[in-house]
């Protein structure tokens, strides 16, 4: 049987993208992202930086986040930074050693993560 293949797409340290971004799969960033970001499932390494709005299935924090994050899951590693407002479904995980200010809410279950 054959495996799915993942999509995978990565903005890479020293690479700095402005604007709108949307992404089927997985996203990794380790470079800067600035402006409104929509996708499945979304890495933010520890050389990462996104200033953005965010809706995605699954967001995982290892740099650094500013802005309004809209997601199913959400986890903020030791070394990760959220500033700014997190609505959140499913679970959130916050390692110790990270940093969380902000407002951070519970969605309801029949609310939208991702509206049209």
């Amino acid at each position: 049987m054959a495996k799915k293949q993942e999509n995978l797409s990565i903005i890479n340290n020293g690479l700095t993208v402005e604007g709108t971004v949307s992404c089927k799969g997985r996203l990794l960033i380790n470079g800067t992202l600035k402006g409104v970001l929509e996708g499945e499932v979304i890495e933010i390494g520890q050389q990462g930086a996104v200033f953005a709005d965010t809706k995605a299935n699954s967001v995982t924090i290892g740099g650094t986040f500013e802005g309004e994050i809209r997601v199913n899951d959400l986890i903020i590693q030791s070394t990760g930074k959220l500033n700014g407002k997190a609505l959140w479904r499913n679970n959130v995980v916050v390692e110790p050693g990270a940093v969380l200010n902000g407002d951070v809410k519970q969605i309801k279950e029949n609310q939208d993560i991702m509206p049209d």
